[in-house]
């Protein structure tokens, strides 16, 4: 039986701690601050669901012989790739590229821990053991999850373990034949609220002292000891759908997470005070490349959207035809088209990896790269076709039921492409996309998500073939040298 929207939202229901704006929510599944984007989170598994839709969206567990997610499939061969990829965008259209956290991320990074998975045995077989049954009891039960792998900000110049208060990142306090104690902060736990379990780790390089944070755990959002702080609620903020159509529904929420001695048994810890494992698990497995992936072909598809917002802009304000505007949305395709060809590229030139068929991880880094700028270019864009006319709009929908402010909007409110409520609906559209706070919120989440510029440049550094392209140089070079005699002549005095 597929998982369906009900059965989730029902999951969610399971006491956990959220606190926003001073207090605590009883109820995340019909909180105003939440709601919306838990039955967006509902919709995901509904669509799945759906007959007409069930073959391409999900596949055949091989443990329990019911359907789950493709975002669980570990592909074989490049049309397995490709049919998972192409799940995983018909998903993303669903919010239009806005949700970052859907379930497909996070199921994407353990995919990549089990495809990897004699890293894990080649260093401890109990932890490889612990990624090998999670893994499957994840997939089985086609769970939500979301992670936190980012330090709390303090002082940047020092460790984990060189902060003031050593309890300020979360680390390991105790350890017995149980499992192990954390205590301490990580964030940023995108979409934690609407999703059932939280995988806890770390990204950034670690250092002798600082054993105790080299670790990963998977542990449910309802844990007691475990409480999530939210950022402002968006969503609840929104007036109305007409004011703010993509606020309502898609604001997926980011917390920090703070864990008060949570205990986590031995059979949901991949990772152990090893700090060596602490990178391996992203570098020598396929998980950095999976689960980025997934990102790329989600920013792909909401890049498509914002290329609509662009074009649509031009033939409202009835621009289309300058031929600096058709330059510009030209440049712009031509830039959304370079990422889809991208993840064309890396699906091509994937690799075999134990077993399994992966993208190709150098390709996938020239991606991460491009993308970082590629965002915020088409967000600048669209501000300046739109100029005035995303803010130069009502107040709210209120203004159309008021038969004097009706007749201004009607006078004022022109455009040769719709009506006066058909500009204001798109405007107010466009504004959400790139200039509200929802908007401002995924200008930084898409520049910052996968680290600053430098650490996704030094992976491209890191990862590209350049005894390849040296060899070329070199192989060149050989095929000349000075001329016959040349080295016997004097020097010139």
């Amino acid at each position: 039986m597929v998982k369906t929207g009900k059965q989730h939202i029902e999951s969610l229901k399971d006491g956990r701690t959220i606190y926003i704006d001073g207090r605590k929510v009883a109820d995340v599944t019909t909180d105003p601050a939440f709601a919306h984007a838990v039955a967006t989170a509902g919709s995901f598994y509904d669509f799945q669901a759906a007959p007409e839709n069930i073959e391409q969206m999900t596949f055949v567990s091989p443990k329990t012989g019911d359907r789950v997610s493709r975002a669980w499939q570990l592909p074989r061969n490049h049309r397995e790739l490709v049919e998972r990829r192409q799940a995983l965008e018909r998903w993303a259209a669903l919010t239009c590229g806005m949700v970052g956290r859907s379930p497909d991320h996070v199921a994407s990074t353990l995919a990549g821990f089990r495809m990897g998975l004699p890293a894990f045995r080649d260093n401890d077989p109990a932890r490889a053991a612990a990624v090998e049954s999670y893994f499957d009891y994840a997939r089985d039960n086609d769970l939500y999850l979301s992670y936190v792998i980012i330090n709390p900000q303090s002082d940047k110049a020092k460790s984990a373990s060189g902060q003031p208060d050593p309890h300020l990142v979360a680390s390991i306090v105790d350890e017995d034949a149980e499992g192990i104690t954390i205590r301490g902060a990580k964030m940023l736990a995108t979409s934690g609220i609407m999703a059932n379990e939280i995988l806890v780790s770390g990204f950034n390089a670690l250092q002798a002292g600082d054993e105790a944070y080299a670790f990963t755990a998977v542990l449910p959002i309802g844990t007691r000891g475990l409480t999530l702080m939210s950022r402002r609620s968006y969503e609840q903020a929104a007036t109305s759908a007409f004011d703010y159509p993509l606020s309502t529904r898609f604001d997926e929420n980011d917390a920090v997470i703070y864990f008060d001695d949570v205990k986590i048994p031995w059979d949901h810890v991949f990772v152990n005070k090893d700090l060596k494992m602490a990178q391996a698990q992203w570098h020598e497995t396929r998980a950095h490349v999976y689960q980025n992936y997934q990102c790329i072909i989600r920013l792909m598809v909401k890049l498509r959207f914002l290329l609509g917002l662009a074009r649509k802009i031009a033939e409202i304000n009835n621009i289309i035809n300058y031929p600096q505007v058709r330059e510009t949305l030209g440049l712009l395709a031509a830039k959304v088209n370079n990422i889809e060809a991208l993840i064309i590229a890396m699906e091509a030139a994937g690799e075999h990896f134990n077993g399994y068929f992966v993208p190709n991880r150098t390709i996938l880094c020239t991606a991460q790269v491009i993308a970082q700028t590629t965002y915020p270019e088409i967000a600048e864009a669209i501000r300046t076709l739109s100029g005035g006319g995303m803010i130069m709009v009502p107040s709210s929908y209120a203004d159309f039921e008021t038969p004097e402010t009706r007749a201004i909007i009607e006078k004022t409110q022109r455009s040769v492409a719709t009506d006066s409520e058909g500009r204001v609906k798109f405007m107010k559209l466009a504004w959400d996309a790139i200039g509200s706070e929802f908007g401002s919120r995924h200008l930084q989440y898409e520049m910052f998500y996968s680290g600053p510029t430098f650490v996704t440049r030094g992976n491209s550094f890191r990862f590209f073939d350049w005894d390849g392209v040296k060899g070329f140089v070199d192989d060149f070079m050989a095929t000349y040298s000075l001329p016959e005699g040349a080295s016997l002549r004097p020097a010139a005095e």
